[in-house]
């Protein structure tokens, strides 16, 4: 009989080590979104992740990091270069070994996405 915490998983992982895996991909997503947050458009005073900018952030537990983010438009002055800013800075976060960033334009952005926080700094609310 199984001890409680560690029964055996399919994939040979005991519960206890896929928690604690869980945990430190929930964790490296934290870091993650804080290195994301450190990015700002140039042409607004907030960060990316509160302009809704950024769609989805994944990370597995090996350190793989796949983002899915927008701009505020096509023809945003920084297209060229946020980017790869973003992924840059994520880079450098312990723990991340690789970064795939994957620019959508669909759905499109729009004020709507913003946090509450980001409204309320640019005066929507």
């Amino acid at each position: 009989m199984d001890d409680i915490g560690t029964s055996q998983q399919p994939d040979g992982e005991t519960a206890e080590t896929a928690e604690e895996t869980s945990a430190d991909a929930e964790s490296l997503r934290n870091a993650v979104i804080a290195a994301i947050m450190e990015c700002y458009d140039p042409e607004i005073p907030v960060n990316i992740y509160e302009l809704g900018l950024i769609y989805d952030v994944f990370v597995t537990d090996g350190g793989k990091v796949d983002l899915v983010m927008t701009l505020t438009s096509p023809h945003c002055p920084v297209a060229e270069i946020l980017p790869a800013q973003v992924k840059s800075r994520v880079e450098r976060v312990d723990g991340v070994d690789e970064v795939d960033l994957e620019l959508t334009w669909d759905p499109p952005w729009s004020p709507d996405m913003m946090s509450e926080a980001a409204k309320l700094e640019l005066g929507f609310l």
